[in-house]
């Protein structure tokens, strides 16, 4: 030890030296300390040097007890001084509060006197009641206030922080545990409370004559469970007295319920004590103060929404009158008990969760110990939407303090003795830790500090509940604590959900606790499942039993049951993951894969819950589960490689049937891989860019399939007939040509053949005859696959002419026949399979058609106009909403492409980047060229790009094209949620569409009919 002390004398003197040991980091300033006025001749003292050592911040202790023995007066410098030095328990509470809380060292530097406040509750057994603090709050107020320096305003707060100062000095020897501390500081918010309103009421003895006022505490001062620094959050209730107006016995209890927030609130003098928060009160801000016991009622029964029966579980009399506070709590309860019966009460919880995530800035997401994810939040929400689903039958279960409902709900089996054990440690080290972080600065913050010396104190001080050793890195074992129990927290909340309903239908080992079939039932439908009982059986079918897949499926089940819960038709998912692991159970890498890959369950969940398209065609091929874990799995392919792919397939294959059958069994598999990428998001970040590339994969999958069955049908006919006599090309149509497909859209072609060198026209015209019309028949078959109805009606005299002509046939027709729908309609012909010269020079064909040099005459141009009147007129379905149909009501799909395409007959001879199939090009194209303004561009993209994606939804959510809304409400919400729209908010999406789309129709009016 002398060799060590020499070593470190080049750097400290042996004073210096005993206090780093000590740990105090700033050894030359505790010296000069100990050396100072007040503390002269206790520097050697081993037990006064041994108790500042251990507390959290050595150096801020010291500085804080310098400053007190500096400002008391001499005689009660000496006592102090005396105390310090026989009595180790004062000792201990003074400078563990000094070495946590500079805020209250600066108190008592102000109030030196205060000091004696850690000796009037220094019983162990003691632990002060509302009573004693509202004795405490008015001796103070009576000694200090009426008639004294203070006044009754900052008396009150003086009064307060010498009671905070007893509580702190409690909590940070162990006197009293989290929740005895937590009860402790909202017993003393309830009688500052009552306080503040006995002297309103002496400020106003008018008002207080006028009427009964109580104070509802909510939030945590309801519940027992206050912060050291925290808005308390209160509810006014207010009656008339005998023989008062009820208007004017509100305005009084009004003047009350202000001047109770001010004298809590106010900043002069003392400072504030902490603000008053009445904002959970009905209509928020907006509403009034104060209002009738009558007046809440009615407002709850009418107007509440979820989460204000959730805030009122914690509601709780704390000041006032209290037998008006028991009457509205008693009147309110069975409201707040009922609560989960309300239509979508799990999903309004969990979007007001999500909403607090989102809206806490990036930067405070990792330090935020109160909201972010694994945060006290998580643990209050999780306890509390427990409490009201079971609460409902079980009275045990209505406690508004969290630990005291976590431990009754462990106690009836709603949640298991160890995850309960587990949470309720993780809620009380994170609740200290937030305390110690207030006690700091008296504070009101959730973040956890940066810097090194308050991480330092903040270990230091929670050493007790810490596993690991602090003493060698105490910031290092602070930050792995706070890790495991934040990991811990984001880990219960789904078994806290869903884990008991899997020990209700299974057969667990001896001991698992669960709920009963009832129960179980019950939290089933509160989370949103329209059909319990089914869910029940879903559940007992894959879960129960000793075998390893069983066993599997335990684990699996809790999540994917919560992430099916977050869909808009959890049934439908629970019952697709039934289905699929039926098919797929006894193989051994689909559970491996599911168990082992998170990401990929997660993808399959919301796959499956999401609507019937993508399920369906999982289901007929459900090996196609194992691109989810792929993480280039759902990447869309290219046509060249589709093309291969269905090419060799169709070689392989010993038929035509057989051949085509295959080439569609690609496309199911293809069709299942854009829908489940377009489902979970991975088609592009921006809503056009998904709808575009999701239209891309189509059209190249369509045409590879074109491809491959028009190759099938040609070998078919040449295995029968020898070599087929002529060439023939595939022209795509519509929303085909223009690579715009969507999940449910017909494949619109026209077929073009050349006979070859020495073939006899008549011959040839019947083999492409025959080969168009069995492509046709084997690709629309009625099979396990789904059908590419190919629908080839845009060919000159529609159903009535020949379904392939040669080209010449096609040049005479458009020669002398034409009509301008028919060049409208070639606008987005583009050639997509079979022989591809053939298609090139059909393309030259039809160019001066769809691009006439002088653009459209006006007669053709009335003609156009009047057409499409037509349509509009007579082609709405009869009972249809012109206002929501997406293809041809107002503003949508057809108001936006019959525009554009006016623009490409009027203008596409000049303009060369206006001769292109695809819509929103040559939207573009025409603002580039100055034809259309960016204003107007935007509006009419926007409506198409809405519309389309309207049309996507209904087909992912139905499995069913359609062109308006959905009727029923789960599919309405399924294809809200597809568009970004989150539960209960499918309003807003028909509200959202008009408007778009009313803009847009007012813009298709001045371009495209000349209006305006």
């Amino acid at each position: 030890m002398a060799v060590e002390e020499q070593r470190a004398g080049s750097r400290f003197s042996r004073p210096e030296n005993r206090l780093v040991r000590r740990g105090f980091t700033d050894p030359a300033r505790a010296v000069r300390l100990l050396e100072g006025p007040g503390l002269e001749g206790l520097a050697d003292d081993p037990l006064l040097l041994d108790a500042l050592g251990a507390t959290a911040d050595p150096d801020l202790a010291l500085l804080g007890l310098a400053r007190l023995l500096e400002a008391a007066d001499e005689t009660d410098r000496h006592t102090l001084r005396d105390t310090l030095t026989t009595s180790k328990p004062l000792r201990d509470r003074l400078l563990g509060v000094l070495g946590v809380s500079t805020a209250l060292g600066d108190h008592l530097a102000r109030h030196p006197h205060d000091w004696h406040a850690l000796v009037t509750f220094e019983l162990r057994d003691m632990h002060p009641g509302p009573e004693d603090f509202r004795r405490a709050l008015a001796d103070g107020v009576r000694a200090e206030g009426h008639g004294g320096a203070l006044g009754p305003a900052n008396a009150l707060r003086v009064a307060y922080r010498r009671c905070l100062l007893a509580i702190a000095a409690r909590d940070l020897t162990g006197t009293t545990d989290l929740a005895q501390t937590a009860a402790e500081l909202a017993d003393l918010a309830g009688a500052t409370l009552q306080t503040a309103l006995d002297l309103a009421a002496e400020q106003d003895p008018q008002a207080a004559a006028a009427c009964r006022l109580a104070v509802i505490g909510m939030g945590k001062c309801g519940g027992r469970e206050l912060n050291y620094v925290s808005d308390v959050d209160v509810v006014f209730v207010a009656e008339p007295r005998e023989g008062v107006d009820e208007q004017e016995a509100v305005k009084a209890a009004t003047r009350l319920a202000a001047a109770l927030t001010r004298l809590c609130a106010d900043t002069t003098g003392e400072g504030t004590i902490w603000p008053v928060d009445a904002n959970l009160r009905p209509e928020g801000r907006n509403g009034p103060l104060v209002r009738t016991l009558a007046s809440h009622l009615a407002y709850y029964q009418r107007w509440a929404k979820t989460w204000e029966f959730q805030a009122l579980l914690k509601a709780r009399p704390v000041a006032g009158d209290a037998e008006l506070g028991a009457a509205y709590v008693e009147a309110l309860a069975p409201m707040v008990w009922q609560a989960a019966a309300r239509e979508n009460f799990v999903a309004d919880v969990q979007q007001m969760r999500r909403r607090v995530v989102d809206s806490i800035p990036a930067t405070e997401l990792d330090r935020q110990l109160k909201l972010g994810p694994g945060g006290l939040r998580d643990v209050e929400f999780s306890v509390q939407l427990l409490q009201l689903v079971h609460g409902r039958t079980d009275p045990a279960l209505r406690s508004g303090n969290t630990l005291e409902a976590l431990a009754a709900l462990s106690r009836g089996g709603y949640v298991g003795r160890a995850d309960a054990a587990s949470l309720d440690a993780a809620y009380r080290f994170l609740r200290s830790l937030e305390h110690r972080i207030q006690l700091y600065r008296l504070r009101r913050t959730h973040l956890m500090p940066t810097a090194d010396e308050d991480l330092r104190r903040l270990a230091r001080s929670l050493a007790a509940l810490i596993n690991d050793d602090t003493r060698a890195d105490p910031v290092a074992a602070l930050q792995r604590e706070w890790k495991r129990h934040a990991m811990e927290v984001r880990r219960l909340h789904e078994k806290l959900f869903y884990r008991p309903l899997l020990d209700a239908v299974a057969e667990l080992p001896p001991g698992a606790t669960g709920l009963s079939p009832e129960a179980a039932r019950a939290r089933l439908e509160a989370l949103g499942y329209a059909d319990p009982a089914a869910a029940l059986r879903h559940l007992s079918a894959l879960a129960s039993g000793v075998s390893r897949k069983a066993a599997i499926q335990r684990t699996l089940l809790p999540v994917l049951l919560g992430w099916f819960a977050e869909s808009a038709d959890p049934d439908a998912g629970l019952l697709n993951f039934r289905q699929v692991s039926d098919a797929l159970g006894r193989t051994p890498w689909y559970l491996r894969l599911l168990r082992d890959e998170s990401a990929a369950a997660e993808q399959l969940a919301r796959v499956l819950s999401a609507g019937r398209l993508a399920p369906d065609l999982l289901l007929r091929a459900p090996e196609a589960v194992a691109m989810l874990g792929d993480p280039q799995g759902l990447e869309p392919r290219g046509r060249a490689a589709l093309q291969s792919e269905m090419l060799a397939a169709v070689g392989r294959a010993g038929s035509t049937h057989a051949a085509v059958a295959a080439v569609r069994s690609v496309r199911r598999r293809e069709l299942f891989r854009t829908a489940a990428a377009d489902v979970l998001g991975r088609l592009g970040e921006d809503p056009a860019e998904a709808l575009d590339t999701a239209g891309e994969a189509l059209t190249a999958l369509n045409a590879a399939a074109l491809g491959g069955a028009l190759r099938a049908c040609v070998a078919g006919w040449e295995a029968e007939h020898g070599d087929l006599p002529t060439r023939i090309s595939v022209i795509a149509m519509g929303r085909f040509g223009g690579h715009e497909l969507g999940y449910g859209s017909d494949a619109d072609v026209l077929f073009v053949h050349e006979p070859l060198l020495g073939s006899l026209e008549e011959e040839a015209a019947r083999a492409a005859q025959a080969v168009c019309h069995e492509l046709r028949s084997q690709l629309g078959a009625p099979s396990t696959e789904p059908p590419l109805l190919v629908d080839a009606d845009l060919r000159p005299e529609g159903r009535s002419g020949p379904l392939v002509r040669t080209l010449a046939s096609y040049a005479a027709y458009y020669r002398r026949w034409s009509h301008v729908w028919e060049s409208q309609a070639l606008l987005r012909a583009e050639p997509v399979a079979g022989d591809e010269e053939l298609g090139a020079r059909f393309r030259q064909l039809i160019d001066p058609l769809r691009f006439p040099g002088n653009g459209v005459p006006e007669r053709d141009l009335v003609e156009i106009r009047r057409i499409k009147a037509r349509i509009e007129a007579e082609r709405l379905p009869r009972g249809a909403d012109p206002t929501t149909h997406t293809k041809i009501g107002r503003g949508g799909l057809a108001d936006v492409e019959w525009t554009v395409q006016l623009l490409q007959l009027q203008h596409g001879h000049e303009v060369p980047a206006l001769r292109t199939t695809r819509t929103r090009a040559a939207l573009a194209a025409a603002v580039a060229a100055g034809l259309v303004g960016q204003e107007d561009a935007e509006v009419l993209d926007a409506a198409w790009v809405l519309a389309s994606r309207v049309r996507a939804a209904v087909m992912l959510v139905r499995g069913r094209p359609g062109d308006s809304f959905p009727g029923e409400a789960r599919e309405l919400a399924g294809v809200a949620r597809y568009l970004g729209y989150g539960s209960g908010h499918s309003g807003e999406l028909l509200d959202d569409y008009r408007r778009v789309t009313r803009r847009a129709r007012a813009v298709v009016d001045r371009l495209f009919y000349g209006s305006g």
